[in-house]
């Protein structure tokens, strides 16, 4: 896959520097490497869950954090010393350091995060506030009173 350099158009994105940083997030994405493997479900009409595959770390080796839109999800498995005499003939699980990000729509909050059998759920839901809810407007009402 090739690189595409973005920086000479950061001149015309005056005051929409948030595009930028949202394309330049999205090919960072396409370079990531596919571990660890993850599924994002839709529970119901506003609520979200991604589920990740991290067998072998625990809850002390995951960081999950939120700023600016984007759900960053790190784990760093800490050497072991102990298993350092053990000699594989397959080792198939891997339990390497990972930093995996997710761009979140607005108005997406975090709700809730466990991990169980190898498996970290993070439970993500949308909270649309009320002054940017449709409303219905009844024909021949008033909005705005004459005070």
């Amino acid at each position: 896959m090739r690189s595409i350099d973005l920086s000479p158009l950061y001149r015309s994105f005056i005051g929409s520097d948030h595009l930028a940083s949202l394309i330049d997030a999205a090919t960072r994405a396409e370079k990531q490497s596919g571990y660890p493997p993850y599924n994002i479900e839709l529970l119901a009409d506003d609520k979200y869950r991604i589920t990740m595959a991290i067998a072998g770390f625990g809850k002390d080796d995951v960081s999950i954090e939120v700023a600016d839109n984007t759900l960053t999800i790190s784990g760093n498995k800490q050497t072991d010393n102990d298993n350092a005499d053990r000699k594989f003939l397959h080792k198939g699980i891997s339990e390497r350091n990972f930093e995996r990000k997710f761009q979140l729509g607005d108005h997406v909050k975090v709700l809730a995060a466990d991990l169980e059998n190898g498996l970290l759920h993070i439970d993500l839901e949308r909270v649309i506030p009320e002054a940017k809810k449709p409303r219905k407007i009844e024909i021949g009402s008033k909005l705005f009173e004459n005070q």
